[in-house]
């Protein structure tokens, strides 16, 4: 049931009210700080073992039932250009080329879902949460596509569906959240061919990076990233080649992204709670005219049913008194034909005379008159 602008103002007059009288012990919601869940799951990309074949693409597209894209998964010089997740394209895969090394090195990207994201601390609606998998997950009916989430993320992945004008959603990796709850691995972990992904618990990740730096050090960059990278990610990677030449920021801090914003939230807890106020009541608005205007259409179409319903039922009883007229017609006219027939055979039989002899008056044969 949506909401009229009389029951919105009112809203908004009582927020003010209480937000004011309440101003000096308000506190920003983002002061309390969430550290993660213990035990939440993740992936390992080791980049050396990458070899740039396209497939975690393909299984990421079907798992998700997704729109195929305009040049097929093994057509790989989509890689010609830098590329990032976008609407329907929850991850690709980036080929860098080095000066100093014979072959590229290709770098999967995602969301890489962060311990203590920005996106969620950015959405005022709780759309996106940190889900207990380790999964930084999207609830598409609390969306009301202000793509804050979008400004927020330092490493540039969630993607809006601009091409959809009526239910447009925020789209980005969800680590195959639900194939996780099954008890399955991720689509790109399970069909990686080189085994460059590796799934477990976040701490059982940073324990493999560790051991495979120690045990090959002149492979590996000496750096786990993900590990502290604003405030620690549940996606990980280690690499052959330097972070930084493989287009991956290394300026983020080791800060969650809600202990660099809860200060200012803190300093304007008015004008925060009334936004929030403001941008749902617009929603709730335009929801209850989306409502309004559904209704009006489909009493316009049941006008229309009703009105094509009468037509067809008139038409139907017209088309059956015609059949029955021209059926009529048809019976008469056989009848018409019979007898007209019958009259014709009946002059010719008074005209010929012959045809009335009986069989006592018929000329004897040749046999009886030699008798």
């Amino acid at each position: 049931m949506g909401i009229t602008r009389r029951q919105f103002f009112g809203w908004m007059g009582a927020a003010i009210g209480s937000q004011v009288s309440l101003h000096k012990d308000a506190n920003a919601a983002s002061n309390k700080h969430f550290t993660g869940y213990p035990g939440s799951m993740g992936v390992l990309h080791d980049i050396s073992q990458c070899i740039g074949c396209r497939k975690c693409e393909t299984a990421c597209n079907k798992v998700n039932s997704l729109l195929p894209p305009e040049r097929p998964f093994d057509d790989l010089s989509v890689m010609d250009q830098k590329r990032r997740p976008h609407a329907n394209t929850y991850t690709i895969v980036n080929r860098f080329d080095q000066p100093d090394r014979q072959l590229p090195v290709f770098v999967k990207k995602q969301c890489n879902h962060c311990k203590e994201p920005a996106c969620v601390s950015a959405c005022f609606v709780k759309a996106l949460k940190k889900s207990k998998t380790g999964a930084v997950v999207y609830d598409d009916s609390l969306c009301v596509g202000c793509r804050y989430c979008m400004i927020a993320c330092p490493f540039d992945i969630p993607a809006y569906e601009y091409d959809n004008p009526f239910t447009p959603e925020v789209t980005k990796c969800t680590l195959c959240q639900p194939r996780i709850l099954n008890g399955q691995l991720p689509g790109c972990v399970e069909i990686c061919p080189k085994e460059a992904l590796t799934f477990g618990t976040r701490d059982e990740l940073i324990q493999i990076a560790r051991q495979r730096i120690k045990n090959y050090p002149d492979r590996y960059v000496n750096h786990i990233y993900g590990e502290h990278e604003m405030g620690g990610c549940n996606w990980l990677y280690i690499s052959n080649t330097p972070f930084a030449d493989l287009g991956m920021r290394e300026d983020l801090g080791i800060t969650p992204a809600p202990q660099l914003t809860s200060g200012a939230l803190a300093a304007v807890p008015v004008v925060v709670s009334l936004w929030v106020v403001f941008i749902t009541g617009i929603h709730a608005i335009s929801k209850r005219k989306e409502q309004m205007a559904a209704d009006e259409k489909q009493a316009d179409v049941g006008r229309v049913l009703k009105s094509e319903q009468a037509r067809l039922t008139e038409t139907v009883a017209k088309l059956k008194e015609k059949a029955k007229e021209e059926k009529e017609a048809a019976v008469k006219r056989e009848v018409k034909k019979a007898l007209d027939e019958a009259a014709k055979q009946a002059r010719k039989t008074v005209s010929d005379p012959k045809a009335l002899k009986t069989p006592s008056e018929t000329p004897h044969t040749e046999n009886q008159e030699s008798e």
